[in-house]
């Protein structure tokens, strides 16, 4: 296959998944995409500082201070004082439920998606996704960013190994040894 073809349609597919995915995420939470990245970060990461949140969704300090305030003022989120004179960002129940909405409506879209192939491509599918993936942390070597919007129950349902989490324990490996 044409490698150029090939490249560009890995992007026009990239774009499509994209836009269907967060056009139903951002809809079930009625946020931002940063918000939305934002609720299912907290939901398996609870009690970050600003700074480090707004790191993972690709935000600036300032503009994860923003979207912080948003999320605070519509009650789906609340800042705690630490110990440490820092403040730690969690979920609300309200933020809690949202974070499931927005994965769940995630999850549907792509799984309609997915349902085009047979079982055999969405075997063979999961393998290059897998690798692509993998690729991908070589070139952006931050995990949490690159599955800020990650169901992490489904990644690893039946077993599985997320492509992503494994390259960051292998890069972990390689840098101690």
């Amino acid at each position: 296959m044409h490698e150029e073809r090939l490249a560009n349609l890995l992007g026009a597919l990239a774009l499509t998944v994209n836009d269907l995915a967060l056009t139903d995420a951002t809809a079930a939470a009625g946020t931002s995409m940063s918000g939305s990245a934002a609720l299912v970060v907290l939901s398996t990461a609870p009690g970050l500082s600003v700074t480090e949140l707004g790191r993972r969704v690709g935000l600036s300090q300032p503009a994860a201070a923003r979207m912080v305030d948003v999320l605070e003022r519509r009650g789906l989120v609340e800042r705690r004082p630490t110990l440490a004179r820092a403040v730690a960002v969690h979920l609300t129940p309200a933020g809690a439920e949202a974070a499931g909405r927005i994965l769940g409506r995630r999850g549907g879209r792509l799984g309609t998606l997915t349902a085009a192939l047979d079982e055999r491509e969405r075997a063979v599918f999961a393998e290059l996704a897998g690798k692509l993936l993998t690729a991908a942390y070589e070139q952006l070597p931050e995990a949490d960013r690159l599955c800020r919007l990650c169901d992490r129950s489904a990644c690893v349902a039946e077993g599985e190994v997320c492509p992503v989490g494994a390259a960051c324990r292998a890069r972990e490996a390689a840098d101690e040894g």
